[in-house]
């Protein structure tokens, strides 16, 4: 399990040096899905092109980025071709929406636990918590993207606290339960 979940994507150097190091292997040959889905208004359809660089400013070469958009669902097999899956933020509700109704929620859990490496950025992340029905149940938690205040820098306890803040310089990483949950950044 490889998952990283962030509030505004890979902001600090220490988080793009954790996806590298999770990727674990030369960055120019990285296949990326890049799932745009939840952008659908002005704030986050802006930001896309800031998504993108995440990647591209790790070294993944744009002829190895696919856009997504979940108009249909993807089995797992095809989903395996990819090294990392990248979750853009914007409408929460939509995102997930989309996720179920597609059946891509099981391709993409199983993708997570066969460890497939997965980066959430907002709405991204969000699926995977407890903040709404039918979410993904990653993570028994609540989770709040965007805050002044944060978690403190470290491992984190299973079962997790009610409620993980996480600010847009920080990420909640996971890598096996319980002891491989961690909040990295400030």
């Amino acid at each position: 399990m490889r998952v990283l979940l962030t509030s505004a994507g890979l902001e600090t150097e220490e988080m793009k040096e954790r996806f590298v190091d999770m990727a674990g292997k030369d960055m120019s040959l990285l296949k990326a899905l890049f799932i745009p889905t939840a952008a659908i208004d002005v704030g986050a359809i802006e930001v896309l092109p800031k998504c993108i660089n995440d990647l591209l400013k790790c070294g993944i070469l744009n002829k190895n980025i696919d856009v997504y958009d979940l108009h249909a669902g993807m089995e797992f097999d095809k989903l395996q071709q990819y090294d990392v899956v990248y979750l853009c933020g914007g409408n929460t509700h939509y995102l997930l929406e989309r996720i179920n109704a597609t059946g891509f929620n099981e391709s993409l859990m199983e993708y997570i636990n066969d460890n497939g490496l997965v980066i959430g950025v907002s709405a991204g992340s969000l699926i995977f918590s407890n903040n709404l029905d039918n979410n993904l149940g990653l993570i028994d938690t609540k989770l709040d993207v965007h805050c002044i205040m944060g978690e403190g820098r470290g491992k984190l306890t299973y079962p997790l606290k009610n409620n993980v803040k996480l600010t847009n310089t920080c990420a909640l990483v996971i890598r096996d339960f319980p002891d491989g949950v961690e909040i990295i950044g400030e």
